[in-house]
């Protein structure tokens, strides 16, 4: 039986990528013509001449009199000139023709007047002072705008100001994006996903970027996983107006990725595969008959939006031969590690903020689907293919996605999970000088380590310490020996197991777990969660080697619970907030302090006055307890060592 998975052509580069596909590009826009004040944003296809000169008249710059220069020559300070309205002088407010037969303005607070009929001066004008003469800003028949420019908001202006009432310029970029694929589902019939099916997003976040990039995007409905269905679809796109036609999903090498064998149909598939990740299955083709560029972009979403980004934009900007923006780039130290492979680009999204001196970026999830990502980003780090891998405190070049000032604007938070953070997020947004938050989750002593580092202005932690009873202080001291910290309460909260709904296994405590039909699934090293399960296994004698699942790890409270959802765990540890938002049920094992750990340098920050303050309104108590599971007697209280939860 012949395979019929889609195979891939060599892997190349992305330059190398453009430059093949440049090479057999040949898509000519048409010319149109469109008011001027409704030509924002376009590119001329030719040059614009002045109609008129700007302004047509000398006029006054100034409000004064109108005077001939020569006429008041040898005017010095005490030694006045004096002037008759009609015959020497004329009074003019700005923008004023002058009178034939006067050259120049004096300003009217050089101007003493004596009566309604004469004035005096003590200072001589020069010819054509305080003037506006005819064509100074424009002169009829030069150039205004060349060809190829991008219209600007001063551009209309300057155009209308020389009496251009319309301009020639190319057609916008035309663009269909085709969803496929069996799981998709068409968000515009607002369904409810059953297990294996996936609400289609990706085009509408396509569209939505190639719209930014000036073109007009179409968007059909979701085509299923069957090649002639897909065929059917693309020709009728490649018989339209469209410029560029996009198959989304299916360009990878499965046995339902058609893309590449639809694009063979009606042209050539100049492009399967890039060395980048994400984004290596991209395709790029051309249609000759139709003379159509055609593109594979990858299902996932991470993978579809570098293949938009690094590959059709740049095509797109020499379509309509726009030079391409850059966007600018900084210096980040990185706060944590990044493996790659040799032989392949990765585009790594980052979290960035100003932490003291210096900007630090947190990397963020790496996988192709996590869309979340790019919401969550501020900026991109590119490892080349010839590099494997960056050491964790390095110094590396970021490109950024937002504004500079957004990121003098964060807070960095780096440490446990909890959903209070998402809480305090939202409230910093609505200040009237909104800050942004940004947390990585890697675990209390995680954070606890980035503090010592300098790479976060403070660390969300819950660290018990069995043997002196005491939270989160004794490690401080082992892992912020040098520094000095405040140490801030942000809830005490109900820690415990969270199982499906109806508790269908029967776990009741810790002792369950060692139950050969019991999955449990594990917080990361290093979390303070992890540390509290680890003691009450072995205050109950019990091996981590009997747990089913102990070497299963997630790194935040959410996660856990959607493992015991999805039903690929019966039970995980985690806080009753996230239990209760998953709809889980939950068996409390403990009350646990979470503080926040922060540098005492921070302490006079405004972003970090702001997060106190907030955090010790009663308002936002309110909605802490809300959330269930927490206790808020001592949140916003400064801790000291050996307080315990019971003093409160």
């Amino acid at each position: 039986m012949r395979d019929k998975r889609s195979i891939y052509l060599n892997t190349i580069s992305i330059p190398e990528a453009i430059f093949n596909i440049k090479k057999v590009l040949d898509i000519q826009l048409k010319e149109e013509v469109v008011p001027t004040h409704m030509a924002l944003g376009r590119i001329t296809s030719r040059p614009v001449y002045a109609k008129y000169s700007s302004p047509t008249f000398h006029s006054a710059a100034m409000d004064g009199i109108c005077v001939r220069a020569k006429d008041t020559f040898g005017a010095r300070e005490g030694n006045p000139i004096k002037l008759k309205k009609g015959k020497d002088f004329l009074y003019v407010n700005t923008g004023d023709p002058i009178p034939r037969g006067f050259d120049a303005v004096i300003m009217i607070e050089y101007v003493q007047k004596i009566d309604d009929e004469y004035v005096s001066i003590e200072k001589a004008a020069y010819p054509y002072q305080h003037v506006r003469k005819i064509g100074e800003d424009i002169v009829a028949t030069e150039m205004i705008i060349p060809q190829n420019h991008q219209i600007t908001p001063y551009d209309i202006g300057a155009l209308l100001s020389g009496g251009i009432y319309e301009v020639f310029v190319k057609e916008k970029v035309k663009i269909s994006i085709i969803p496929t694929g069996d799981e998709v589902l068409d968000f515009e019939l607002r369904p409810k996903p059953a297990i294996g099916q996936v609400i289609e997003s990706n085009s509408m976040m396509l569209k939505a970027m190639a719209e930014k990039w000036g073109c007009i995007v179409k968007r059909i409905p979701p085509v299923e996983d069957d090649l002639d269905k897909i065929c059917e679809a693309l020709y009728r796109e490649l018989e339209s107006d469209s410029h560029i036609v996009v198959i989304g999903a299916g360009s990878s090498a499965g046995d339902k990725d058609y893309s590449r064998r639809a694009m063979e149909r009606f042209g050539e598939v100049i492009v399967h595969g890039i060395s980048a990740m994400p984004g290596k299955p991209s395709i790029l083709g051309f249609s000759r008959k139709y003379k159509k560029l055609m593109v594979g972009a990858p299902g996932y979403p991470v993978s579809s939006v570098i293949c938009f980004e690094k590959l059709l934009k740049p095509l797109i900007y020499h379509i309509v031969s726009r030079p391409m923006e850059t966007r600018p780039k900084i210096q980040v130290m990185l706060n944590r590690r990044l493996p790659s492979k040799l032989g392949q680009t990765e585009f790594i999204r980052v979290a960035i903020a100003r932490v003291g001196k210096r900007y630090v970026a947190n990397p963020l999830k790496r996988g192709a689907s996590q869309i979340t990502t790019l919401v969550n980003a501020q900026g991109i780090i590119e490892i080349p293919e010839n590099v494997e891998g960056i050491k964790e405190g390095s110094i590396v070049e970021a490109e950024l996605l937002v504004d500079l000032s957004l990121i003098e604007n964060t807070l960095m938070c780096v440490g446990s999970h909890d959903n209070i953070l998402d809480l305090i997020k939202n409230e910093l947004m609505k200040l009237d000088n909104p800050i942004r938050l940004s947390s990585s989750h890697v675990g209390s002593v995680g954070g606890l380590v980035a503090l010592n580092r300098g790479s976060c202005h403070f660390a969300g932690s819950h660290l018990y310490d069995p043997e002196s009873g005491d939270y989160n202080f004794p490690f401080i001291k082992k892992y912020i020996p040098d520094k000095e910290v405040a140490v801030v309460n942000l809830a005490i909260r109900h820690q415990g197991f969270m199982v499906k709904k109806g508790n269908p296994k029967g776990i009741f405590d810790v002792k369950d777990l060692i139950r050969k039909d019991v999955v449990f699934v594990n917080r990361q090293r290093g979390s303070g969660t992890r540390i509290l399960f680890d003691d009450l296994l072995k205050k109950n004698n019990i091996s981590p080697k009997d747990i089913n699942g102990y070497d299963r790890e997630e790194f935040t409270h959410m996660e856990i619970g959607v493992n015991v959802l999805s039903g690929t765990a019966d039970v995980g540890m985690g806080i009753y907030a996230a239990a209760k938002a998953l709809g889980l049920d939950f068996i409390e094992v403990a009350r646990e302090r979470y503080d926040l750990v922060i540098l005492k340098e921070f302490l006079e920050d405004p972003k970090i006055k702001a997060l106190l303050k907030i955090i010790s309104s009663d308002s936002f108590k309110a909605k802490i307890q809300a959330l269930g599971g927490y206790e808020t007697t001592l949140t916003g209280r400064f801790m000291e060592p050996r307080f315990v939860i019971g003093d409160s």
